[in-house]
């Protein structure tokens, strides 16, 4: 028995192979095989692109320079029958069903697919595998235009889809499942999902968002949420006594002031900016924030999204300042408002505070 056939037998043994209903094509040149699903396709389809299949093929044909060597040398036993097909290991027989789809479907069958977020995240890793490269930037291009629209998708679809679009390294399509993330978490829903995929996927920013998310839920979620391990509870208790200090501290230390060149009087701008911070962030009685919104000791983000907004409305004039600006050059601030935007910012201010904290 060969060596073909005797690992063949041993699978079949476990597991017969059977044949797929869509892409086991009478015609097809080409026997594979992903799980134990054979499919039978044309090698002129697998060899589109210049992907992975090309090469792979192209190597046995470049051991024949000429028609007559090729007709004398004996074909390769793998791909030409069921008993001893090519087998494709780490797929799945979703993913390869999704890459044949695509190189055979008719363009009104597209038109389709790009309402199926679930197809589409097959396709763009597999593409991205087998470096099918076009086929790959079409499916990311549809799995952007998808997250950008307000279409319902599933938590699980949504962490395949971050997933891929770190695997292929395509930005604008990140971007677009960031929006959706964040939206989840101000909704305190997938927080404990959001945590372990952004630690995966070393995503910082929205990592220190959901940690800030789950802080706010209190130690009984966090004791009960099943996806959380005990490292991620250490690292919340840990994070609600750093924070909660922090957040004390917060009024005595306003964000950077950088003063205009034509402020003459910088110190005494610097200690009515500072005086006007506290007096927009102190929770304590006679200050703006109290009187705006009551926060939880480790609300960091709320309180310095609350900052910016009240600042923002002191430099556009939308509420009256009273005498909370006397002695800040008018230019200044200006730059106090950039440096309050700074804190609020998602990659380097609250959040990117909020996971530093934690960890």
């Amino acid at each position: 028995m060969s060596e073909c056939e005797s690992a063949t037998h041993s699978t079949s043994a476990v597991r017969p192979a059977i044949r797929d209903s869509s892409f086991y094509i009478r015609d097809g040149n080409t026997i594979i095989q992903v799980e134990n699903t054979l499919f039978k396709v044309h090698q002129s389809m697998l060899v589109k692109d210049h992907s992975t299949f090309d090469m792979m093929f192209g190597a046995y044909e470049s051991h024949s320079e000429t028609e007559e060597e090729l007709s004398q040398c004996p074909m390769p036993l793998e791909g030409i029958s069921d008993e001893c097909p090519i087998i494709l290991q780490d797929d799945t027989v979703d993913e390869f069903r999704a890459l044949m789809f695509s190189l055979y479907a008719l363009p009104s069958e597209l038109d389709l697919a790009v309402s199926d977020d679930v197809q589409l995240v097959r396709l763009a890793r597999i593409a991205h595998k087998y470096q099918f490269r076009s086929t790959e930037a079409w499916a990311l291009r549809a799995l952007t235009a998808y997250y950008t629209r307000p279409w319902a998708y599933s938590i699980e679809t949504l962490v395949q889809a971050t997933d891929v679009a770190v695997l292929c390294d395509y930005p604008e399509l990140l971007d677009a499942t960031i929006i959706k993330w964040k939206r989840l978490l101000g909704e305190g829903r997938a927080i404990s999902k959001a945590i372990v995929m952004a630690e995966r996927l070393s995503l910082r920013a929205l990592l220190g968002m959901a940690y800030h998310a789950m802080l706010l839920e209190g130690r009984a979620v966090w004791d009960s949420d099943p996806y959380l391990s005990r490292s991620h509870r250490i690292r919340l208790l840990s994070g609600y006594y750093n924070i909660s200090r922090f957040c004390e501290q917060l009024p005595l230390n306003p964000p950077r002031l950088e003063h205009h060149i034509s402020c003459v009087w910088r110190e005494g701008c610097e200690e009515a900016w500072a005086s006007c911070w506290k007096l927009i962030i102190s929770d304590q009685e006679g200050g703006i924030g109290v009187q705006v919104m009551q926060f939880q000791d480790v609300d960091l983000l709320g309180r310095i999204m609350l900052a910016e907004s009240v600042v923002k409305a002191f430099a556009e004039h939308e509420i009256p300042t009273g005498s909370a600006v006397d002695g800040i050059h008018v230019q200044c601030f200006k730059s106090a408002l950039r440096a309050t935007r700074g804190n609020s910012g998602e990659s380097e201010g609250g959040s990117g505070t909020a996971c530093r904290l934690v960890f």
